[in-house]
């Protein structure tokens, strides 16, 4: 059964505003006391945080699909509808988030890092709030926005400050094993090791952690074997460590042409060209791995890498190896600029926020209106109401709308979208020079809806036409 899981593709889905409320306060001897329809509440928000407990992307494999809570629905008497619950996701450190193209969209590394990858929907105004001099009683209220949905993918890179590369059987596991509090598996057989192992080596005073990765073959940067799924685990560290097998039964194979594969495979993955490198010569406890880690040792030297002999078994040769480490990582820690505190940093999103574009769409020959304020308002409205209609024909008209529309000339009757081609709410567009009160009739009216539509009719005669082009061509065929 997986134990580990270092990429998962997951679902995210926001909760959802609650509606506002239409409600009239109705009170002994006061039959109409005014609007107390209550505005409805937030939807809750999804939230990717960093804890240090959680190692593995496992539960999000098993479950992939993650939403929170809408927010309730306003009511009378002036009553909010309650906000819904955040849906907080712990993550390990080291997590990447993605998007289904593989943009990165957040690095989150250190303890209590965090990143909104669904915002919930804000609630609906009741009409108690949407209540003016002008429109005293509202007979509507707006709806709930609905939440931000996602579908992103979760990377796991190991936050480890060395890495033991190598082929497989090289020794990788044993050396962790003796180096650390770290049991990975060990057996004497390729690919024993399917997941990265993390251990904590102690050498004097520095303390760092060691990563051993599965082992590498020709191939691995291009996909073979299971190099490729996990170097991206070795991205992160300070130094990698090449364990050569001196003492390998395998033929074809010594240390120095192991050394050039591996790192031929790591060239081309890329990325790592800058990482300090250490060579160790495993297995010396057997006498022909001894002769041969002898024999070689000088021509790694020349070639500038710092080699030591070691043997897991026998536990020879440890110290050195884990103070040199020690002392790399420390060099490198010294030389990173000093990491400041996670700090919680709010944004609020502005609230005047006009902006907004009207183009000309030729495809569906409609004059698109895109822009976060129109957009937020089509999806508010409840389009059964007529009030709730002409209330936003009179907030884009006050937001410069029509004004725009003109200036890209657009005339009366011409089809107007507002928002995204695939999501978008079209309409005939019929200038209105005067909004207010003097506009509306009754609770939950609006005269102007009642006025002639003159692209429609255009369309309906236009339609008209074809159809009888098209019963003569029946009738007499062609001319």
């Amino acid at each position: 059964m997986t134990t580990f899981v270092d990429r998962v593709e997951l679902h995210v889905a926001a909760g959802n505003g609650g509606h506002g409320c239409a409600s009239v306060h109705r009170e002994k001897f006061k039959p109409l006391g005014g609007p107390d329809g209550g505005n409805g509440g937030r939807g809750g928000d999804v939230t990717l945080v960093v804890d240090q407990s959680v190692t593995t992307l496992l539960d999000y494999h098993h479950s992939p699909h993650r939403k929170a809570t809408n927010g309730q629905p306003g009511a009378g008497d002036n009553r909010s509808g309650k906000d819904g619950q955040d849906l907080v996701l712990p993550v390990p450190d080291g997590t990447v988030v993605l998007d289904k193209q593989g943009n990165v969209l957040a690095d989150l590394v250190g303890e209590g890092t965090t990143y909104v990858a669904g915002q919930g929907g804000r609630g609906g105004l009741g009409n108690a709030a949407l209540s003016s001099a002008r429109r005293k009683a509202p007979g509507f209220a707006l709806l709930g926005v609905p939440g931000e949905s996602a579908d992103i993918v979760l990377e796991l890179k190991s936050v480890a400050d060395v890495a033991l590369v190598g082929y497989p059987s090289a020794g990788k596991s044993s050396l962790i094993s003796v180096l650390s509090a770290a049991k990975p598996k060990i057996a004497d057989y390729p690919f024993t090791t399917l997941v990265p192992n993390l251990g904590v080596v102690t050498a004097g005073s520095t303390v760092y952690t060691i990563a051993d990765v599965p082992g590498l073959i020709p191939g691995a940067s291009q996909g073979k074997g299971l190099g490729l799924e996990f170097l991206r685990h070795v991205e992160r560290c300070s130094v990698l460590v090449h364990v050569l097998d001196t003492a390998t039964l395998e033929s074809g194979r010594d240390p120095v042409s192991d050394l050039d594969m591996i790192e031929e495979e790591l060239k081309q993955y890329g990325g790592l060209d800058d990482r300090p490198r250490l060579v160790v010569l495993n297995k010396i406890d057997i006498p022909d791995g001894q002769e041969l880690a002898e024999m070689i040792r000088p021509d790694l030297e020349a070639r500038g890498y710092q080699v030591f002999e070691v043997s897991a078994v026998a536990r020879t040769g440890l110290k050195e190896l884990s103070f040199a480490l020690a002392g790399i990582v420390a060099q490198a820690r010294a030389a990173k600029p000093k990491q400041e505190s996670t700090r919680i940093v709010i944004r609020p999103r502005a609230v005047d926020d006009a902006g907004f574009t009207v183009a000309f769409d030729e495809v569906n020959e409609v004059y698109r209106v895109r822009g976060e304020k129109p957009e937020r308002w089509i999806r508010q409205t409840d389009f059964n109401n007529d009030e709730a209609v002409g209330y936003l024909a009179d907030r884009l008209n006050r937001l410069g709308v029509e004004e725009a529309l003109m200036k890209a000339g657009a005339r009366a009757g011409d089809g107007v979208a507002i928002g995204p081609e695939e999501n978008a709410v079209v309409f005939d567009w019929e200038p209105t020079m005067m909004a207010g009160a003097e506009m509306l009739g009754r609770r939950g009216e609006d005269h102007r809806l009642e006025a002639p539509r003159p692209a429609a009719q255009r369309r309906r005669d236009r339609d008209a036409e074809r159809d009888e082009a098209d019963q003569e061509f029946k009738e007499f065929g062609p001319f």
